[in-house]
């Protein structure tokens, strides 16, 4: 099945309060524990970048995983971001989470580098995957660990629907209209390795995680 990009933003009010009301604790649950999974020495004492947070549901999970860190997670889109602030002030991490409007590129950060960096379901969403490897390594310390995790792209039309037959039969329109125009934006792992080898990051993993995740993973290098 051929890439079919999609928007950048979600700031939709509506799209952006169905993300923020849905249950995603089963794959951003996973997020946290693969990133454990692969970095099982790594205590987290500094800052987090989490680039395209969105509602920052990943990012109080993370949060709560690793209470010795603090995260700064960055979103272009507004009306995902005033959900995001609510559901940060509730799980009461206001002291270690901030929430930053940006778009990628040129996005002004608080810090210049970061102890880690780390993105969930952002690389489909850019109009160039460039992007984020720029950004990870622009912003990402002399050894950090990188974490990002994506969709995958099916094979075909048919795997698709059943995908989101299996997982979003009972969500609102929204979001399985979103769901489904994802995946068919999503990259393959090939894809995503070519990516990789232009921005210097070959070293860098990517293993496929579920049967819609994939996870690119690595430190960078001095």
């Amino acid at each position: 099945m051929q890439r079919v990009p999609e928007p950048e933003l979600m700031d939709e009010e509506d799209q952006a309060r169905a993300y923020a009301e849905a249950d995603f604790s089963e794959p951003h649950d996973h997020f946290v524990s693969l990133f454990q999974a692969v970095f099982p020495d790594d205590s987290l004492a500094g800052t987090v970048l989490d680039l395209g947070c969105g509602s920052a549901d990943v990012t109080i999970r993370f949060a709560r995983a690793f209470p010795n860190c603090r995260i700064d997670g960055v979103d272009g889109a507004e009306a995902m971001l005033g959900f995001g602030r609510k559901a940060v002030r509730s799980a009461g991490l206001e002291h270690r989470v901030r929430l930053i409007r940006g778009y990628l590129p040129g996005a002004r950060l608080p810090l210049p580098s970061y102890d880690a960096v780390i993105s969930n379901s952002l690389l489909h969403h850019l109009a160039g995957p460039m992007v984020l490897w720029k950004h990870v390594q622009r912003f990402g310390k002399s050894g950090a660990p990188v974490f990002i995790m994506d969709l995958l792209r099916p094979e075909d039309e048919e795997r698709l629907n059943e995908l989101v037959q299996q997982y979003a039969a009972d969500a609102p329109e929204v979001l399985r209209r979103d769901f489904s125009n994802s995946l068919r934006a999503a990259y393959r792992p090939d894809e995503i390795r070519e990516q990789l080898k232009t921005a210097g990051l070959d070293s860098f993993a990517v293993t496929v995680v579920s049967d819609r995740h994939l996870v690119v993973s690595g430190r960078l290098s001095s």
